[in-house]
């Protein structure tokens, strides 16, 4: 039997193209942020980290190069389980935060003579992006103690899955972290009119512990436990409904939530309820568990059609 022969061109290449795989996300994947939306620098040092989320959904920064684990002390042992950072080390090597060898920030006193070798030659590298006109490091004072800055003055809290979380930008500014087909960010806002939205209430404020704080006697936020349980993971995900309903769309950026601490984000706690959509202070404080619907945002409005939008 003779070989079938293809047809081809004049360079002896086939003249039709397989077609391309497009690369998915398994559904049943625990974290579906790719690789490009997992690199970025120190703010403090400009050194590169990666980006991942605990199993406890906060973001960690973590050292972009594997290290043995016998230099590296327990307590600074790290590992990727399906793409969320895990503690301890599954294999003779580990990862590390970055903050344990930031060169802006204070040494511990545990640091072995590996990891403060590895924390020079990181201010070195501070030192050349410095003296080369490519990095100004910010001053020590106004240095945000949480894991990003916050980019607003006000910030608002969010009560999800009975979880409360500071969003890193106001509700009609958070946007969709999923991948578009031309593999762009999705422009889409997670807030959308059509879909069950919370409602803006006061509570008390309350420590991680669940002790009471002195910070402030109440504090508003925008309580998302009565909307369904798909809507709220919806939200903790930051994911358009369209997004959202395509189990295989990846994400290019971490989800911006913070978990809320009284003492941390204490800028951000306010006792007056907003009068208008979605986030704006009010000149009346309402009774404490009072709640106001927050109506629809006008300017974070998507388009009504689907066929149109690009996922």
């Amino acid at each position: 039997m003779q070989p079938h022969h293809f047809a081809r061109r004049w360079d002896s290449s086939p003249a039709a193209a397989s077609p391309r795989r497009r690369l998915r996300v398994d559904a049943s994947s625990p974290s579906r942020l790719l690789r490009r939306g997992q690199n970025g620098r120190c703010r403090k040092c400009d050194n590169r980290v990666d980006w991942h989320s605990r199993t406890d959904h906060r973001p960690i920064g973590l050292h972009p190069h594997e290290l043995p684990i016998r230099p590296v002390p327990t307590v600074y042992r790290w590992h990727l389980s399906g793409g969320v950072a895990c503690r301890g080390a599954d294999s003779p090597w580990c990862r590390i935060p970055h903050a344990a060898v930031c060169p802006r920030r204070a040494p511990d006193s545990d640091l072995t003579p590996v990891l403060t070798e590895l924390r020079r030659r990181l201010a070195v590298l501070t030192r050349r992006r410095i003296d080369a006109g490519v990095f100004t490091p910010p001053p020590p004072a106004t240095c945000p103690t949480a894991a990003r800055p916050d980019q607003y003055p006000v910030l608002p809290i969010v009560e999800i899955l009975h979880i409360r979380y500071l969003a890193e930008r106001p509700l009609e500014a958070l946007q969709c972290v999923s991948q578009t087909r031309r593999g762009h960010r999705c422009p889409h806002p997670v807030l959308d009119p059509a879909a069950p939205h919370g409602v803006w209430t006061l509570s008390t404020v309350t420590s991680g512990l669940g002790q009471l704080t002195l910070v402030a006697e109440h504090l508003v936020l925008y309580d998302l436990n009565r909307a369904p349980y798909a809507e709220q993971l919806r939200w903790r995900a930051q994911r358009c409904p369209v997004h959202m309903a395509a189990s295989t769309a990846p994400d290019l950026a971490l989800a911006g939530w913070l978990v809320f601490d009284p003492l941390l984000h204490h800028a951000h706690i306010h006792s007056r309820l907003p009068d208008t959509a979605p986030f704006s202070l009010g000149s009346e404080v309402a009774p404490p568990g009072r709640p106001v619907c927050c109506p629809p945002s006008h300017t974070a409005t998507p388009p009504t059609h689907v066929r149109g939008r690009n996922r």
